[in-house]
């Protein structure tokens, strides 16, 4: 190959095992810092390995990960919970978390229409993206009529280009609240408390199907049985009848 004898049985004298503790316990104590951080840091305590043996090292134990850049949202206006007197008028969403026993965790997906609190869709799924949550408004849209505005946090799902086009395409404006204010929020935070208390923190559930079966007999109990204080003890149901009864004795009155 015409290589000389002394080239072809050269081995490195290098020892990497000093360089590889050093980097691997300054990645320990300052987790956040990246590789050129490390280096100034090394050479300040006088070691004198230059940049590329770093680098190389740096890279073979795997150091130069991506990180994930976070997504800057833009001004969000303070939109004060309004009473509704209009059935589709505003509606809430929110996600919620939880485990099943065996340790896998689901998400649940919660729709809310402000104007009676009745719930009109509770998705469970161990993951649920933005079209997923296109998918179930569009079921929701076919039996109950489109809102004006649906009201929602900053997660990923609900700042995605996907739900802000759907919402755009059939005229629906979405309202997103103020981060670290979820009271703006509050009637579906205040549904999420009373789902975890009676649902997810009631029973020890082993599979998606039984927290989806869960979630649907409650959901009928909640709508059309149970006792509401904001509604002055009536159900969702019971007051959108009242309100259609009194409408049909009152059709000329405007304030009816």
């Amino acid at each position: 190959m015409n290589l000389s004898r002394a080239v072809y049985h050269y081995e490195s004298q290098k020892q990497d095992e000093v360089v590889i503790e050093k980097l691997q316990d300054m990645a320990d104590k300052r987790p956040t810092e990246g590789f050129w951080k490390m280096y100034h840091r090394i050479r300040r305590e006088g070691h004198q390995w230059n940049h590329k043996r770093l680098h190389r090292i740096y890279k073979t134990l795997k150091m130069n990960i991506r990180r994930k850049a976070k997504r800057r949202l833009p001004a969000r206006v303070l939109h004060p919970l309004e009473k509704v007197s209009e059935l589709n008028v505003s509606w809430s969403m929110d996600f919620m978390s939880d485990a099943l026993t065996t340790g896998r965790k689901f998400r649940v997906l919660n729709i809310v229409d402000d104007f009676n609190r009745e719930v009109l869709a509770i998705e469970i799924d161990t993951s649920l993206p933005a079209q997923r949550v296109v998918r179930v408004l569009e079921q929701v849209v076919a039996w109950r009529g489109k809102p004006k505005k649906i009201r929602v946090d900053n997660g990923p799902e609900f700042i995605s280009t996907a739900l802000m086009l759907w919402c755009e395409s059939n005229g629906i404006e979405l309202r997103h609240i103020q981060p670290g204010r979820p009271m703006q929020n509050a009637y579906v935070e205040r549904f999420n408390g009373s789902f975890r208390r009676d649902v997810l923190d009631a029973y020890l559930i082993d599979e998606i199907r039984q927290v989806r079966s869960l979630a649907d007999e409650w959901m009928e109990d909640y709508n059309n049985h149970r006792p509401h204080d904001a509604l002055s003890g009536r159900s969702p149901i019971d007051l959108t009848v009242g309100l259609w009864e009194i409408r049909s004795e009152f059709p000329t009155n405007p304030q009816a």
